[in-house]
């Protein structure tokens, strides 16, 4: 019968760590129990940066790099102008970003944080609320406000929140509170993401590969301002206005034509071309990445200006007036179009409402509309993978049917010439009946 023994020798097992071994056995000799013979392992020595980790204070969090500053930002004036479109006015829907990697789409919306106002928010809130606005106040604030209680506020940054492609629904839109229900066996509300963004930003980077439900989910309380929880027994309906950016890569997939409408508006982004702007940002990014709060401070005056030029666009906003016939002419380039819906309609309406007001006037013009017109319309066109003609071109082709009448009256012209030479040439099938001789 053949026996086996321990030896001390020991071969690496190769799953946990080159120290840890398995036992190597010999032949011919009685069985001896492993856990006499088994030696102690030396302990581990563990790095500096978990030691420095573990002895860190409680609550301690390391320090962020300021933000690049939005006005260094070169060229990308169709992306800067949709940004600044929606700070002056929310209510326009958001922005989706789609362009190739590396031409700045995240360092532009986390610039934008910086030209945002400060908020008044109530102590100890999770849902950033208005101590003035009821639309804005969370549920026990609210409750606190209707029974008279005084509420206590502090200026905070205006939150951007972003959104993790690994994020769940009950992440997203909060779930039970465990930590109450055990200590205290009662049901109570953990808010989630959607309740810290109300009154600021949330950012979806890669949106076009998170879950279509989870998309949906949020562009609901992003059109609606309001969340409505109803999961484990709590039901709840608290705030959730925000401001909705989402950016991608168009080689990595597509969304889908439903999510695509409820963006306000929508920026392709390419990788600038023009080497003097090329060098300049290259320039500034690593003046940059050398000493961020230095860079930071040189920059200070130029976001300052930017910040009072966005508040003086949002306090004239109101008084910001369109013609009658011009809105009618908005509403045609969209029908001609085939523009499902009116969103197109209204997004185009108070972009350019919003653009007038960023400019410093109160009436808006057709060249106006003109400006605003692609960045609103061409992610809500169906498209023809056969059609040779992108979404961009026939927008501004259609604005100038609509609103040049001599620019319509020569495509007419040309159209009818084309269609004439056509059937001219149009060749005749094999045998066919050329008509009476003579």
């Amino acid at each position: 019968m053949n026996r086996f023994v321990v030896d001390a020798p020991r071969a690496p097992c190769g799953v946990c760590h080159p120290r840890h071994a398995l036992p190597v056995l010999r032949h011919g000799t009685s069985p001896v129990s492993t856990r006499q013979t088994r030696t102690p392992l030396k302990p581990q020595r563990i790095s500096r940066t978990v030691l420095a980790a573990a002895s860190a204070p409680v609550g301690f969090k390391a320090k962020r790099r300021p933000a690049f500053p939005f006005v260094k930002i070169a060229d990308q004036q169709d992306l800067k102008l949709a940004l600044l479109l929606n700070v002056v006015d929310s209510a326009i829907g958001g922005v989706l970003i789609m362009g190739d990697r590396g031409t700045g789409k995240s360092v532009a919306v986390r610039a934008l944080v910086n030209l945002l106002p400060e908020i008044d928010v109530v102590v100890g809130d999770s849902f950033n609320s208005d101590a003035k606005d009821t639309n804005l106040m969370g549920p026990e604030v609210l409750q606190k406000f209707k029974s008279g209680e005084e509420l206590q506020t502090n200026k905070v940054k205006t939150p951007l929140v972003e959104l993790p492609l690994g994020a769940t629904e009950d992440r997203i839109c909060g779930t039970i509170d465990v930590e109450k229900a055990l200590s205290e066996g009662i049901r109570a509300y953990e808010p989630g993401l959607l309740a810290l963004a109300n009154r600021g930003i949330l950012y979806v980077d890669e949106v076009n590969l998170l879950d279509d439900a989870l998309v949906d989910v949020v562009l609901d309380s992003a059109a609606s301002g309001v969340n409505t929880v109803e999961r484990e027994g709590v039901s709840i309906v608290h705030p959730a206005k925000f401001i909705m950016i989402g950016s991608g890569n168009p080689q990595e997939g597509e969304l889908r034509p439903q999510l695509l409408d409820r963006f306000g508006l929508s920026i392709n982004v390419a990788t600038m071309m023009d080497r003097e702007a090329r060098v300049q940002m290259v320039l500034d990014r690593m003046a940059y990445e050398e000493n961020p709060n230095a860079f930071v401070e040189a920059c200070e005056q130029e976001e300052k200006d930017l910040r009072q030029k966005l508040d003086a666009a949002r306090e004239r906003l109101p008084s910001v007036t369109m013609d009658r016939d011009l809105k009618l002419k908005v509403s045609d380039i969209c029908s001609r179009l085939d523009v499902d819906g009116l969103r197109g309609d209204l997004v185009v309406t108070r972009a350019a409402r919003a653009f007038v007001a960023l400019e410093g006037r109160t009436e808006v013009t057709v060249e106006d509309v003109g400006r605003v017109l692609s960045l609103a319309l061409n992610h809500r066109l169906r498209k023809d993978p056969l059609d040779p003609i992108d979404t961009g071109t026939k927008v501004v082709r259609m604005f100038k049917m609509v609103t040049d009448p001599k620019f319509a009256a020569a495509q007419k012209k040309k159209k009818a010439a084309a269609s004439g030479k056509k059937k001219e040439e149009a060749p005749k099938k094999a045998g066919a009946w050329g008509g009476l001789p003579g």
